[in-house]
């Protein structure tokens, strides 16, 4: 999707590095700094953490985010340039991300709900083997997956942690979750499932007092988990801004084929 609007009214965010508090001073010197509240559109200076962060920040506002690499990590971010930022804001083009929301609760019964971006995950806890019962609209799917863990990913997050654990890389357009196992001993050879956006995905643990298992969307996390619900959240799209040429759907594309 492309845009044509000027962002007049930028307002920087910086991870603490070094690299990215230079580029901060830099570009505040030549644009300014709005308040966040009242900016057109909000700058990441850093790598994919921080995009992430400031994704989470910023989920519920409607706010345009561009993000420029100044960190480790940056495959959500666009190539670090001081020059005609206003042109690059206009021409950028607009990805739509829906977060996924969890619904965890744990051994005494406490809930613990959180957004996740790329994806929620379930661990074990100790050196013992998670076992793992999985619903999908409430309708068993598997009665039981013996693994490290499980993880459900969002196309945005399905190049993070799901591609390391040989899920499949997802278009960013794509109306779908990937399921995908961590370290599967039993089935050991289900690698598994592509599901609609509109699932709802249920996660039981078995054994839980033998076998505790935590549950992490994105970076918030909740231990001692007996159920955990995911759902994309459809009520919240943030919008993702990427120069042409360099778009989020074309470096999913890319990645397919190894680039």
């Amino acid at each position: 999707m492309t845009t044509s609007k000027r962002y007049d009214r930028i307002a920087f965010v910086a991870s603490t590095s070094a690299e990215a508090q230079a580029a901060l001073d830099q570009l505040t010197q030549l644009y300014g700094n709005a308040d966040p509240a009242t900016a057109d559109i909000i700058v990441a200076l850093g790598g994919d953490g921080l995009m992430l962060k400031t994704l989470h920040d910023f989920m519920r506002t409607g706010k345009p985010i561009y993000g420029m690499h100044r960190g480790t990590v940056g495959f959500l971010m666009n190539e670090f340039s001081t020059l005609d930022l206003h042109a690059r804001l206009a021409a950028a083009r607009e990805t739509l991300i829906n977060p996924l929301l969890m619904r965890a609760t744990d051994v005494h019964g406490g809930v613990h709900i959180h957004h996740a971006i790329n994806e929620v995950s379930l661990f074990r806890q100790t050196h013992q083997l998670a076992r793992l019962r999985i619903l999908i609209d409430e309708r068993e799917r598997m009665a039981e997956l013996a693994a490290d863990g499980i993880l459900v990913a969002t196309p945005a997050g399905s190049t993070a942690y799901n591609l390391s654990a040989q899920g499949p890389i997802l278009p960013i357009n794509a109306a779908l979750l990937a399921l995908t196992p961590i370290s599967a001993f039993r089935p050991r050879r289900w690698r598994g499932a592509l599901l609609p956006n509109t699932a709802i995905v249920a996660i039981e643990v078995l054994e839980g007092e033998k076998r505790p298992v935590a549950a992490v969307a994105d970076n918030e996390e909740a231990r001692d988990v007996r159920r955990v619900e995911i759902i994309s959240d459809r009520s919240i799209s943030m919008r993702m801004m990427f120069d042409p040429g360099h778009s989020l759907e074309e470096r999913i594309l890319s990645e397919q084929f190894g680039y």
